[in-house]
């Protein structure tokens, strides 16, 4: 009552701005008292159609710009060709110049009225005032768009978050909730007494340690019943004889997800937390970590990898769509999401690959490559099949002789992954094609091509055979042909401004004036937020990762990799990796509106569907798109 007494006597020109406010970031989220401090200090001016609002010839900046009506264009010098060139574009609710009063320094862009435009200023006495007052002001005029992006989480997230009722999540580290001063033992007590170890303490698992209290082994409760069904020992013997070796370890400051992606790729049930120097300290459980999640992704990781039939796997697509749409409430980033659905695929597709191994064996050893999207570990709900086979020629055989037997094998694999949901590839990227069945030394012969002969195609092939990864199968000799690969393109300039060429056509969807540009395939007010939107952001960072020897695949992964090489800046990798995971997020939750709405799946969302917030986050993240690919064209020179 207090609060709407003290709005009530406030001047009715006061709500009105405040209203105003209220609709527009970072005003949206802050105290109501600040807002009426900017609004009671407010003054709103007139701007004539090409009008100079603030230009360097100011000095340095004293006042605060919110965009009341009508619109501001920025203008800059080009000294290259001595003309004007407009820099942004900014409309209702937007604010500046915030660089230039954070820095306080003059403005380096001329700001130019676009028609009749109001503008609402405080001075800046009253912006300092409301800067060291107001977090999500201060947050907002130093983050920018980062600022943003958090807000857009944070709304995700919080109705679910409110739901768990626990301080975890996924980001917490691992020694926050592992279990302290584990059940221990060394190598040489007998398994009964380790069992009865086991009970007395009421826990799955016991961890043998050696003098230095490093991890050796893990025995658990199912490792017991494997013992005694298949009488493997006898129940006397050490029990180093039957511990499973050199267990799975992460560090106590790596994070809930970092166990989880372990527990669900390799259907390990704990985990050891160990210290720096690899001294245990905790164990974490699967039972932990769904406690904590609130979703069975370790179980249905399991539950995938041990099927015994197809059709058990085609059901089981359903409930990776539902543990997608779950996680995403429950906390996990889109960069999170990308990967479990990238782990659940991989483990399927090394189940239909298992299935068919046990029915028809071809006797040749290969590695199943995949690329493209799910080679970066980055595919959505939405998803087709790019994949091929290295294979390690027997004595005595030839090369076309291998395929003859691979071939047949990797056509009924094609098939029913198709049946699990993995659309087979118009383009026929797919190990059944005999292009892309081959030993080690064509596959080496194949890029040699592929880098020396830059012709369009295959700069189109850069896109998917340039971004692969082992999915079944021996991974070294993978590891030992991309290295090969990358020195060749280190030492090829020409093929690197050639991927930068065809990386800068990959155009955001932003016209000159920030105002979104549409696709032209006849879907009217539509985005691709595939192609226009997450493309330009993969194809830039994949040319720089090259040319730099970052042998990592995954595009947020290059990113930081390269930061951490000094190629890129930091704060700029900062801002570019949460651009491209907003992006990344929006297509997911519209992928899973699509299904909630049973429609069929696609890339495109219209802009106008989105909430004012996440219209102005998708044009700032675009906008970052543009700021990376300018480092790319001053590189490249293009």
């Amino acid at each position: 009552m207090a609060a709407a007494s003290q709005d009530q006597n406030r001047p009715q020109n006061t709500r009105a701005i405040m209203a105003f406010l209220q609709n527009h970031p970072p005003f949206s989220n802050m105290d109501e008292n600040h807002l009426a401090h900017f609004a009671e200090h407010s003054t709103l001016r007139f701007y004539a159609n090409d009008e100079v609002v603030l230009s360097a010839d100011d000095g340095v900046a004293n006042q605060f710009y919110v965009v009341k009506q009508g619109r501001i264009r920025g203008e800059r010098l080009n000294s290259r060709d001595d003309r004007t060139e407009t820099t942004f574009e900014i409309g209702l609710g937007d604010c500046f110049p915030l660089a230039a009063l954070v820095g306080e320094r003059p403005t380096r862009t001329l700001h130019r009225s676009v028609g009749d435009t109001f503008c609402l200023n405080i001075e800046h006495e009253d912006f300092v005032i409301l800067f060291t007052q107001s977090d999500t002001f201060r947050d907002f005029c130093l983050r920018g768009v980062s600022s943003l992006l958090d807000q857009v989480n944070q709304r995700i997230q919080s109705g679910a978050m409110a739901s768990i009722g626990s301080n975890f999540t996924l980001d917490s580290p691992l020694e926050r909730f592992a279990l302290r001063n584990p059940i221990v033992c060394t190598p040489d007590l007998p398994v009964h007494k380790a069992v009865a170890r086991m009970h007395e303490s009421n826990v799955g698992s016991i961890v043998i340690t050696d003098d230095n209290r490093h991890p050796v082994g893990i025995f658990t409760l199912r490792d017991l019943r494997t013992l005694i069904a298949e009488e493997k020992a006898p129940l006397s013997a050490p029990i180093r004889h039957v511990m499973t070796p050199n267990p799975c370890s992460l560090l106590a400051k790596e994070n809930a997800f970092a166990a989880a992606m372990l527990m669900a790729e390799h259907h390990f049930a704990h985990i050891c937390v160990v210290d720096d120097e690899n001294r245990l300290i905790g164990v974490v459980s699967e039972r932990d970590l769904f406690a904590l999640q609130r979703v069975d992704l370790v179980n249905l990781a399991r539950t995938i990898g041990t099927a015994t039939h197809l059709r058990t796997l085609v059901s089981l697509r359903a409930d990776v769509s539902h543990l997608v749409d779950s996680m995403l409430a429950h906390g996990a980033d889109s960069g999170q999401i990308v990967k479990i659905i990238t782990t659940l695929n991989d483990v399927t597709v090394r189940r239909v690959l298992e299935l068919n191994i046990a029915k028809n064996d071809p006797g040749i050893p290969f590695t199943w490559l995949t690329f493209g999207s799910e080679g970066r570990q980055e595919q959505t709900l939405l998803t087709d099949q790019d994949n091929g086979i290295l294979f390690t020629t027997p004595k005595g055989m030839t090369e076309d002789q291998v395929r003859e037997k691979l071939l047949p094998f990797a056509r009924i694999v094609n098939d029913e992954l198709a049946e699990c949901g993995f659309t087979l590839c118009k383009g026929n990227i797919m190990a059944s094609n005999p292009k892309l069945c081959l030993s080690g030394a064509e596959w080496d012969r194949w890029f040699v091509h592929f880098i020396d002969a830059s012709t369009p195609q295959n700069l189109v092939y850069s896109s998917i055979f340039l971004d692969m990864r082992a999915v079944f199968g021996p991974s070294e000799p993978l590891h030992e042909l991309f290295q090969t690969v990358l020195k060749r393109i280190g030492n090829n300039p020409l093929f690197q401004k050639m991927l930068a060429g065809n990386a800068f056509t990959r155009k955001p969807p932003l016209t000159m004036f920030r105002s979104f540009r549409y696709v032209s395939d006849g879907k009217k007010h539509a985005l691709d937020l595939k192609r226009q939107g997450l493309a330009p952001f993969v194809e830039t960072v994949r040319v720089f990762a090259l040319a730099n020897g970052v042998g990592a695949a995954n595009t947020l992964e290059r990113m930081d990799e390269l930061a951490r090489k000094g190629v890129f800046d930091a704060k700029d990798a900062n801002a570019w990796k949460e651009a491209y995971s907003l992006i990344q997020a929006i297509r997911m939750r519209a992928h899973n509106e699509m299904l909630e709405n049973k429609e069929p799946l696609t890339n495109y969302i219209d802009p106008d569907d989105l909430n004012p917030l996440d219209r102005r986050i998708l044009r700032e993240s675009f906008r970052q798109a543009q700021r990376l690919q300018q480092k790319l064209e001053l590189a490249y020179q293009l």
